[in-house]
């Protein structure tokens, strides 16, 4: 088995990081290009980086250029709209792809039950609004 970094097991915290530095390439991506949100990558790859290595987590929170994007998520300004409205897009239309290509009922029940969970959550969000 693997042996534990605290209380998670090295296995998991390899797979987190793996996720992180996945997240940290699209969210840099989406910077350039329009089809890919930057924020929503970013606040996952936060996500893992705060269950997997304190140093990448404050690296990227730190950071001059991509840390904005968390800093005002994590201090409660919200989201920008931008963001918002390419993560609930490209949410809806893989979920829409995948309801169309997966012939289960309850496995499309589980997915769109899922993106309007999340839906509801990211419109719940505040929306940051920059000058």
């Amino acid at each position: 088995m693997a042996k534990p970094i605290g209380n998670r097991p090295l296995i998991l915290r390899y797979v987190l990081l793996a996720i992180g530095w996945l997240s940290v390439v699209l969210g840099v991506t989406g910077i350039f290009l329009p089809v890919l949100p930057t924020t929503p990558f970013l606040l996952l790859a936060a996500a893992c980086f705060a269950r997997s290595s304190p140093r990448f987590y404050q690296w990227l929170v730190d950071h001059p250029r991509l840390g904005p994007w968390i800093r005002d998520y994590l201090d409660g300004h919200g989201i920008p709209l931008k963001g918002k409205v390419y993560a609930i897009g490209l949410m809806w239309l893989s979920i829409g792809l995948s309801c169309f290509l997966v012939p289960l009922l309850w496995a499309r029940g589980f997915m769109l039950t899922s993106a309007v969970l999340v839906t509801i959550y990211i419109l719940r969000q505040k929306t940051l609004h920059k000058p």
